[in-house]
């Protein structure tokens, strides 16, 4: 392909990159920043490109990669590291304070909470959070998988409706 088919090529196909831009932006100057990009990008790698390869699509990849590459570079910039030697206040555990009086009317609000419960959803419940997973509970209760995970769900709606004042 002549260098002048390529850019003709480019230039009908450059009427799709913006709203594609559009939604990977959500900002109509990052799009047209987005697309003049890509298509320096494309012109500038006029050498790699395969003849018969679909030109479309590999202008949209172009695209998609530099807007990754940029979003990447953005988060790394806004990303703040604490450089300070004062790490020990932090850090410090004889700092914090715990109201062990709090985490005990916790426990007994969800204890209170757990044996409202039916035992039918309790127990699937209970198993699930000491960690057994759903096919595990379902052999030991001989129970369909399903049926486990719709007890479990029912059991954490319950939990969440009787402890709504954690929410």
């Amino acid at each position: 392909m002549t260098a002048l088919e390529f850019t003709y090529q480019i230039g009908t196909f450059s009427k799709f990159l913006r709203p594609f831009a559009l939604r990977l932006t959500k900002d109509g100057d990052d799009a047209n920043d987005l697309v003049q990009d890509t298509l320096v990008k494309a012109f500038t790698n006029r050498d790699k490109y395969q003849d018969g390869t679909n030109l479309k699509a590999w202008l949209f990849t172009i695209m998609k990669n530099t807007f990754i590459t940029q979003y990447q570079r953005m988060v790394r910039r806004n990303t703040f590291i604490d450089t300070t030697d004062n790490l020990h206040y932090i850090n410090s555990m004889e700092s914090l304070q715990e109201n062990k009086a709090v985490n005990s009317f916790i426990n007994e609000d969800i204890q209170s909470a757990l044996s409202k419960i039916d035992s039918m959803y309790r127990v699937p419940f209970m198993l699930y959070f000491e960690g057994f997973k759903y096919h595990e509970i379902a052999e030991e209760l001989d129970l369909p998988i399903g049926t486990v995970k719709n007890r479990i769900f029912m059991a954490r709606r319950d939990l969440k409706n009787h402890l709504h004042m954690y929410a």
